[in-house]
């Protein structure tokens, strides 16, 4: 671990005279930025200066690198150019590569990957900020604070509340989202000497769990629901999303606690998935209950946040309904508003995003078809494959799995009457995806997508080799005729680590885990069902077990309902249908044991051929298009053993000394 105690060790000038990186005209930093301690903790001001640097090293997945990969479960496959990314190292089992591609934004070591390791904390350095340097730099930083609070002379309870609260949340979470790839670790929570001998033992995920936890609790305790409530945060009212609050520690507080109850952190990691529905309760229930607690204050009008809404008056081009405030789009991306930080009122947690420009050059330009340079930039496209699309279910909220004399699914006609959400997010055959007018006549087939076999769009090189392109974090309009991702379509993409939908599915996870559907927290009057069909209601899908959309109870088989564990693979399919292609699917295949079972170690393409002709495109619903010989088709097949639970540590940092050892297998 010498880089990691590179930073954890070093001397406290270094980080004073980098702390006061501020993102607010109120918190700018001093003329002389290099000060004693006295001076950089008196204060809030000056404080608060100090904190602002841990802020702006929260990496940005998306705009991590120019063709960047954070979707590594059975989500997601890229065209063959892209091997030498993460997304498709895993699939080789090559886990050791989040390291050593310096395109991963678990690590980076910015442009040059021969560059010295140091954490890099410019807001506009996007390229320079991964997971792994600043984790360790920032529980330093955090370290260092809580070790000063009594400096803090010159302020007001209400100051030292938010000071000390922001510390111990942040503290918390760069533990956690390493916890998350790498299991147990020591949970630094004191400043280390420089002569200090390392023989801090790397702790259990459980044990590192209840040290994170008592961090969240004690941020949740200290912070307030919106900073623009405060006296501090008037200053900047309206500006303050960002900055951390009791929700996003209470959200926290559950995700730590639901992890910890997980499988893979109760059962160790083993083949044969016969653990993957056996959690430990008690964790489970204190997650509930921290969920119960942050949904309760949601529910009940005391914060900012409500779930985005999800009405279209065309779902294609994702144009919401007049009536609409805002969209469930605009959770994504945002176009055309002045490139406004994507989120609206259902992002919880999120990063900076200075370099929003970041946007148009590489992370709108790496989803849509590149055949004749209709999406411009790197030959990169991340594709959904067919095996995740199946997860979108049917309007009537059953899964496509399900007889289809219950479902309605039909192989002849596969794109009809899906969850609203599949036509959001999934382009198929048949979509129209270029709106503008297309000057070439001999390009004009570029209008309309051929995913069907053999089709115009369906080269493995530079389209889709699933039959399917994803739309959800970036609009189709991103391509070179309709022209969004030029300067003047404003068009601004990040993706939120924590939102409003994710706790309700986290909450229904954690109450199932204890009690089936039933389960429910004792400080939140909705059960684990209730809590899925809030999410199903809002996208106009049936309910668990089936029915029209938003029906209270499904009625069609209700044997997802009494069965707790049809009900959890429910539970489990609505977070990949909710939450897919921002990240999660990964540590949730992971987490639940079945990373090494099938199917989901399989990566499939969708074959079929078209029975209509191509006026039918150009005048119907590609929904109602009637198909043949509707078939699946493996691409890969991952082949994982218990090593690959978790990923290998760094070996220049386990061989440093005896206490901190490898993970198992590598």
């Amino acid at each position: 671990m010498r880089k990691i105690y590179r930073t954890l060790l070093c001397g406290s000038l270094l980080l004073f005279s980098l702390g006061f990186s501020s993102c607010e005209d109120y918190l700018d930093k001093e003329a002389d930025s290099t000060v004693s301690e006295e001076e950089a903790f008196k204060n809030f001001r000056n404080f608060q200066g100090f904190i602002e640097e841990i802020y702006n090293c929260i990496p940005d997945k998306e705009k991590n690198n120019y063709t960047t990969s954070w979707n590594w479960g059975d989500d997601e496959i890229f065209n063959p150019e892209g091997d030498s990314h993460m997304t498709h190292q895993v699939d080789l089992g090559n886990f050791r590569a989040w390291s050593t591609n310096n395109q991963c934004w678990l690590y980076r070591t910015g442009s040059d990957p021969t560059a010295t390791y140091h954490p890099n904390s410019d807001g506009n350095a996007k390229f320079k900020h991964s997971l792994w340097p600043h984790a360790w730099y920032c529980i330093r930083k955090a370290n260092i604070g809580i070790a000063n609070l009594e400096r803090l002379t010159e302020a007001t309870d209400e100051e030292k509340k938010l000071i000390a609260g922001q510390l111990y949340f942040f503290r918390a979470w760069w533990h956690f989202e390493m916890m998350q790839y790498f299991g147990g670790l020591p949970y630094i929570d004191t400043v280390l000497s420089a002569t200090e001998k390392m023989s801090l033992p790397r702790l259990s995920y459980q044990e590192c769990a209840d040290k994170a936890a008592a961090d969240f609790r004690m941020a949740a305790d200290l912070l307030p629901i919106n900073w623009d409530n405060t006296t501090v945060g008037k200053q900047t009212a309206g500006k303050n999303d960002l900055r951390i609050n009791k929700i996003m520690a209470l959200g926290y507080l559950g995700k730590n606690y639901l992890w910890a109850a997980s499988p893979l952190m109760e059962h160790g990691a083993q083949l044969g998935g016969s653990n993957t529905y056996n959690y430990n309760t008690e964790y489970a229930k204190k997650a509930a209950e921290a969920f119960g607690e942050l949904l309760t204050l949601v529910e009940s009008g005391q914060t900012q946040y409500a779930l985005a809404q999800f009405d279209y008056s065309d779902i294609y081009n994702h144009t919401k309904s007049a009536s609409a405030s805002n969209s469930y789009s605009e959770i994504f991306y945002t176009t055309g508003q002045n490139w406004k930080m994507p989120g609206t009122t259902e992002a919880i947690f999120r990063g900076p995003s200075e370099d929003f420009n970041g946007s148009n050059w590489n992370m709108t330009k790496l989803w849509g078809p590149k055949i004749y340079g209709l999406v411009e930039h790197d030959n990169i496209i991340h594709q959904p494959t067919a095996n995740y699309v199946n997860l979108y279910g049917m309007e009537n909220g059953l899964p496509l799995s399900e007889d289809e004399t219950k479902s309605g699914f039909r192989k002849n006609f596969p794109f009809r009457n899906r969850d609203a959400r599949f036509y959001h997010d999934i382009v198929f055959d048949g979509f129209h995806y270029v709106n503008a007018a297309i000057p070439e006549a001999d390009k004009e087939f570029l209008r309309y997508c051929t995913l069907y076999t053999g089709g115009a769009m369906r080269a493995v090189a530079n389209a889709s080799r699933t039959g399917y392109f994803i739309q959800k974090l970036v609009p189709h309009q991103a391509n070179k005729y309709d022209g969004l991702y030029n300067w003047s379509g404003n068009l601004h993409t990040y993706l939120p680590y924590m939102r409003l939908a994710d706790i309700y599915l986290m909450y229904a996870e954690a109450c199932a885990a204890v009690d089936g559907a039933a389960g429910k927290s004792t400080n939140f009057g909705k059960t684990a069902e209730d809590a899925i069909n809030t999410l199903r209601k809002r996208a106009g899908v049936g309910p668990v077990g089936g029915g029209e959309p938003g029906d209270e109870k499904g009625t069609l088989c209700p044997e997802y309902i009494s069965n707790s564990q049809k009900f959890m693979d429910e539970v489990r399919r609505e977070r990949a249908v909710e939450l897919s292609f921002e990240g999660f699917r990964f540590n949730d295949l992971q987490r639940w044991l079945l990373l090494t079972e099938e199917p989901y170690t399989i990566k499939t393409s969708q074959e079929f051929e078209r029975v209509e002709n191509e006026d039918f495109y150009k005048n119907n619903d590609p929904a109602e298009a009637e198909v043949r010989n509707f078939r699946e088709v493996t691409i890969l097949k991952r082949v994982f053993g218990t090593k690959h639970y978790w990923f290998p540590l760094l070996d220049n940092d386990v061989y440093l000394y005896a206490e901190f050892p490898q993970n198992p297998g590598w």
